[in-house]
């Protein structure tokens, strides 16, 4: 029943044109007939909640069945976040404010509420920190986030971000030199899938964000990302950017994505459990994280983490997706 209200709502708030838009572009891609196309992508729909969105972009036109049956789809994963994450405590790590109180063991950074900030306590966060992040309290995928450096700015720099959309502002954050040295224009992130279920915090999938000449590194705001294997830190593939470029060296730097080793990665699975018990009301979180020389530190949590980096097509042994990692952790048959 579950799965055909799903269907049901996909299909109302549907854009029949990107739709056919998809069909053309997966027609192109693969050069399979546009009928087969059409009705695959409804099949996709119906058996594992899959958009149009999702067919072309993890490519399951050339999936089995047995291999479509491992895809986190985003109907998959809406049902995840529906069922482990209690809509009452999920504020907690969405509103950024009550992130940064809620989790200021794992902050490791001055911060500074805009909504209640004195131009006294305004004046001395400057002084202390006179470059700095501003983000909106509720910003998504990087959009909002500015770099401020408050000695180039024309004006009341106080009475500009009082005035508009409530801000935090952080200190700027220094990664790892071995993350510097990868891509230093961004502070490259590593976004961490964690579970928890009572007492128990697992790790289910990981993921290294690598920017890309911007200061942010998301993958849907001009970034790359790569997996991790959860067990060990490595970098086994090439990352892709969102116009599926892939990359086994940074374009930039010329240093080696494919073999990158995420330092101190023990120190970070170790972090993001202890984190994950803070709201365990929470089940499903993406966690991002710097790591830094003097260790690992969290940006933010994300309590609707997005499923569009976790099985892309380079980034698949045999086809393979990540939904068994899930059902696992989640003890699911």
């Amino acid at each position: 029943m579950g799965k055909l209200k799903y269907l049901i709502r996909r299909i109302a708030g549907m854009n029949y044109r990107q739709f056919f838009q998809k069909i053309d572009e997966v027609h192109k891609k693969s050069g399979k007939c546009k009928l087969f196309i059409f009705f695959d992508m409804v099949w996709c729909g119906l058996v594992y909640q899959a958009g149009y969105m999702d067919y072309a972009l993890f490519e399951m036109y050339d999936l089995n069945r047995a291999q479509r049956k491992t895809i986190v789809t985003r109907g998959i994963n809406n049902g995840f976040i529906k069922r482990f994450n209690d809509p009452k405590y999920m504020p907690e790590i969405e509103d950024k404010l009550k992130f940064a109180k809620n989790f200021s063991e794992f902050m490791h950074r001055d911060w500074l509420d805009m909504s209640t900030a004195t131009r006294e306590e305004f004046d001395g966060f400057v002084k202390k920190h006179p470059v700095f992040m501003s983000k909106p309290v509720d910003g998504m995928c990087g959009k909002g986030i500015e770099k401020i450096n408050a000695a180039e700015y024309d004006g009341d720099l106080y009475e500009h971000l009082k005035n508009g959309h409530q801000v935090i502002l952080e200190e700027c954050v220094v990664q790892h030199h071995d993350l510097m040295a990868l891509h230093p224009n961004s502070v490259n992130t590593c976004r961490v899938i964690t579970f928890t279920q009572g007492s128990v915090t697992n790790v289910v999938a990981a993921y290294l964000r690598i920017g890309n000449g911007r200061y942010v590194d998301n993958f849907n705001n001009g970034g790359m990302v790569v997996p991790i294997e959860e067990d060990c830190g490595k970098i086994i593939y090439p990352a892709l950017d969102k116009s599926h470029n892939l990359y086994d060296v940074h374009p930039l730097t010329g240093v080696a994505i494919k073999g990158f080793q995420v330092p101190l990665w023990d120190e970070v699975l170790d972090m993001v459990k202890k984190a994950g018990q803070v709201v365990p009301q929470v089940g499903i979180v993406g966690w991002d994280v710097c790591v830094t020389d003097n260790g690992p530190l969290l940006i933010e949590g994300n309590d609707f983490p997005g499923h569009d980096i976790y099985q892309l097509p380079p980034h698949r042994t045999n086809g393979i997706g990540v939904l068994p990692k899930f059902k696992r952790a989640m003890g699911i048959e």
